[in-house]
């Protein structure tokens, strides 16, 4: 990794999010504006820390709407009445940022 992909991040990681953007915007203004509050919800709860886990997560989140709103279904009917456990779910085996911070912390406080 060079110095220049340290300090902006991976040109093809940002090509990938922004394509993953503009399939967003493709969607129903239903699954869009669900897509958008479940990424707010997962970065303020402590989303994927892992691009790799973060690309999967939400090009499946956005497989699943795709072929939800083809088939003329509501968000909920896809993701259950509990929008929040579908999400925490998703995450449950993954490392997060708050698990990130968490091991920082521990290991930052004296442990001699």
């Amino acid at each position: 990794m060079s110095i220049f992909e340290k300090i902006i991040g991976s040109l093809e990681d940002k090509r990938e999010w922004r394509a993953m953007e503009a399939r967003a915007k493709e969607l129903p203004s239903e699954y869009y504006n669900a897509y958008k509050a479940i990424q707010k919800y997962m970065w303020t709860t402590g989303g994927p820390s892992d691009w790799k886990d973060t690309s999967r997560i939400f090009n499946g989140i956005l497989d699943l709407f795709e072929e939800g709103a083809a088939e003329g279904k509501k968000v909920t009917d896809l993701t259950g009445e509990d929008v929040a456990e579908f999400c925490d779910e998703l995450l449950k085996d993954e490392k997060t940022w708050s698990d990130k911070y968490r091991k920082k912390l521990n290991d930052t406080i004296g442990r001699d």
